[in-house]
């Protein structure tokens, strides 16, 4: 009779096989045996960060590569430093397994005073905080470990959200009672889904002009295929809005382009909210960023929803109807193909100035459209990269990464990590301001350590450009940071072999972008901008407001 295995071993052999080959994560003595069965691992391999802050986003990052992700902190202290980040991966659908090693049992049942407590004798006083952060979450024992994780592993798949894994020390090295759990049933479409394909067909089949609004959880879900082609049966135009940018390549012939409600170009408005039927596949997350300040103007009457695992259509709800069936079967039954093609795009032209001009966000942001490349996973940070970068075309098959719904600064250079280690095959490229990459700057050692190339760019405009723009004055004291030297960061942080600059001048950035484009190398390039040098989404808020206060 074969040796049973002990629990945290049999976690981590469970996780290893939905795909996860990393562990992000912190030590700390009350998670050692599990930090422990993953350093043993053949499978999953201990990528130590800096701060659970910074191994909670890389984490986010995975996920959404990979589909899922593994993160380990310990009790108390460690798992609610990561709490943040976790709770952003709730808010943005990323299937992240938080496993969390936690004091013995034995010392539990006897209330015994002990560190990273409130000195109590209570050991359950962060396990529901924590369990607010995700979708699901389980205390692990020898006798339920694997009943549990089918559950807590189905569920988190099924809402592609975070689940929350405790076990004790004293537990995690006892053996499990059972390796042949009762498989959880996964989730399934009901009688519903008939129905709701007929209502859409239905609807389909009464307008004269429809238009498909993507979702970001497409991609979560890796349902683009499915969706692109009931896109091509439907010969209808699509668009996105910043939250989904890259959801779908930019270069389909029906891509209409970039939607934000009135901030759309005259091309898009006509074909998203000028349409007769507006399908919003897999659930937009219709905030302010991505409504352009909530100036989307589409009518609830023409709007249906196909979400993760229901159908909206007006006052009715098809449920359960999972959205990955829903396409396959909608394919089927298109009555009619509308025959959109998007307008051409039109040739850009090179990016213009002198050598000697100092760098503008109006000549910055095209030189980055140019130096994007196929299949690119470009990650972009809360506030000005992400206005100045949502309205640049991609080119096939890139996509971009990035966290408007939670919005939490910092995200993207932790987030970056995860996503370079998650298909080391394609270029990371982060863009990022310095306000933001303060708070995670040393996830780039990380990457150094595991021997990433990222490229990465770093705007310097002394402070937070974004908190300036929505402000009438932006000269805050609140507003301003230390004046860091942010091209030496890679060296201190121990990266080898990286190239590094300093930029201010488009020579000296074309220069550096040229090196950059090598791809022999990681790449960090400190770009120096101006205080209030707002991209153009950004500008035009900060005038709005300063039209407001002057009214007041």
């Amino acid at each position: 009779m074969s040796k049973q295995p002990n629990v945290a071993d049999y976690i981590v052999r469970r996780l290893a096989r939905e795909g996860i080959t990393d562990c992000f994560g912190v030590a700390g003595d009350f998670a050692f045996q599990v930090d422990d069965a993953v350093a043993r691992s053949e499978a999953i391999r201990w990528i130590g960060c800096s701060n659970e802050l910074d191994a909670a986003y890389a984490a986010d990052g995975y996920a959404r590569v990979r589909g899922c992700s593994l993160l380990s902190t310990t009790y108390a202290v460690g798992e609610l430093s990561a709490l943040n980040g976790v709770m952003g991966a709730k808010a943005e659908r990323s299937c992240v397994f938080h496993l969390v090693g936690m004091p013995t049992m034995r010392n539990q049942r006897v209330g015994k005073i002990i560190h990273h407590t409130l000195g109590d004798g209570v050991f359950q006083n962060f396990a529901n905080i924590s369990a607010q952060a995700a979708c699901v979450s389980a205390v692990i024992t020898p006798d339920n470990c694997a009943h549990e994780m089918e559950r807590l592993i189905a569920t988190a798949r099924a809402e592609s959200r975070p689940a929350y894994i405790l076990v004790a020390g004293d537990f995690a090295l006892t053996p499990v009672t059972t390796t042949d759990p009762t498989p959880y049933p996964k989730p399934a479409s009901g009688p519903d889904l008939a129905k709701a394909v007929q209502a859409i067909t239905e609807r389909i089949q009464a307008a004269r002009s429809v238009a498909v609004l993507p979702a970001y959880t497409v991609s979560r879900f890796k349902l683009q295929r499915s969706l692109q082609v009931l896109i091509e049966a439907l010969g209808c135009p699509f668009a996105v809005t910043p939250m989904e940018k890259g959801v779908l390549s930019e270069t389909h012939a029906q891509f209409a382009g970039t939607y934000t409600g009135a901030g759309s170009s005259p091309n898009v408005l006509e074909a998203i909210e000028a349409a007769d039927l507006v399908i919003d596949a897999g659930g937009v997350n219709f905030n302010e960023i991505n409504t352009g300040a909530y100036t989307s103007r589409l009518s609830p009457e023409k709007l249906v929803t196909i979400d993760v695992d229901h159908v909206r259509i007006g006052n009715r709800i098809f449920n359960p109807v999972q959205m990955g069936d829903l396409f396959e079967m909608l394919v089927k039954s298109v009555p009619k193909k509308f025959g959109y093609s998007a307008p051409r795009r039109q040739a850009h032209a090179k990016p213009g100035g002198k050598p000697s001009d100092p760098i503008t966000a109006a000549n910055l942001y095209p030189r980055y459209r140019d130096f994007f490349k196929p299949k690119d996973l470009i990650v972009l940070e809360s506030g000005s990269s992400n206005s100045g970068t949502f309205p640049l075309p991609l080119p096939d098959g890139a996509e971009v990464q990035t966290a408007p719904l939670w919005g939490s600064i910092g995200w993207a250079t932790g987030a970056a990590l995860g996503v370079a280690l998650a298909d080391p095959s394609r270029r990371t490229i982060l863009i990022t301001g310095e306000g933001s990459h303060q708070l995670t700057a040393t996830a780039v050692g990380t990457m150094g350590r595991y021997g990433l190339k990222p490229i990465i760019f770093v705007l310097n405009n002394e402070g937070y450009m974004v908190e300036r723009a929505l402000e009438a004055d932006p000269d805050w004291v609140y507003n301003d940071l230390a004046a860091w030297n942010y091209h030496a960061l890679p060296a201190a942080l121990g990266c080898q072999g990286w190239f590094t600059a300093k930029v201010s001048m488009l020579g000296e950035l074309d220069a550096s972008l040229d090196r950059a484009a090598k791809g022999d190398s990681a790449c960090y390039i400190e770009v120096v901008g101006g205080k209030t040098d707002y991209p153009a989404g950004l500008a035009a808020a900060h005038g709005r407001l300063d039209a407001l206060y002057a009214n007041d």
